[in-house]
């Protein structure tokens, strides 16, 4: 009881401030930093990298060549990126690595043989633009034609208040 009594008391006391604490924790044998910040009744950990852990972003991004997007292909990204959202579902998530690792223990307890996977074939490597297109072609196709008219009449003025909000803050 008196440690929940202490958290509660640190946990306060960080939000008060408006204040995170920093902390040690060891995660399989190597110790961490972690900071610390209240939420509701609890304190939410997380893990922080030691300088030597982090890198200048050249040193993974200098060989990337500036591309020029296409104004065509990215209104295409992001309508689907638009029509494609919603709320996040952890339930909706599996563990297939943890899965597989389970059957495969299952297996051996039961006394089946183990067989090594074999190599997959090479994926097939498609146009991303292609496929944006067909994507919206398909989404389109389910709808009818006063609900695409409602959708463009909808996307007009968000794309002006877009604009307007550029130069305000430009």
């Amino acid at each position: 009881m008196q440690q929940r009594i202490g958290l509660a008391v640190i946990r306060e006391a960080i939000h008060k401030e408006g204040m995170v604490a920093l902390g040690r924790v060891v995660f399989t044998s190597r110790e961490h930093v972690i900071a610390l910040e209240p939420r509701s009744k609890g304190l939410l950990g997380i893990t922080l990298r030691y300088p030597y852990e982090v890198r200048k972003e050249d040193e993974y991004f200098h060989d990337i060549a500036d591309e020029k997007i296409p104004k065509d292909m990215l209104e295409l990204a992001s309508h689907i990126v638009e029509t494609k959202s919603s709320h996040f579902k952890p339930e909706k998530f599996e563990d297939h690595y943890e899965d597989a690792l389970k059957e495969l223990l299952r297996k051996k307890q039961s006394g089946q043989k183990i067989e090594v996977p074999r190599e997959r074939a090479p994926a097939n490597v498609i146009n991303l633009m292609d496929a944006l297109r067909r994507s919206v072609d398909a989404e389109r196709g389910e709808r009818g034609e006063g609900e695409r008219r409602a959708e463009a009449s909808r996307r007009t003025p968000k794309k002006a208040a877009r604009s307007n909000a550029r130069k305000r803050t430009g």
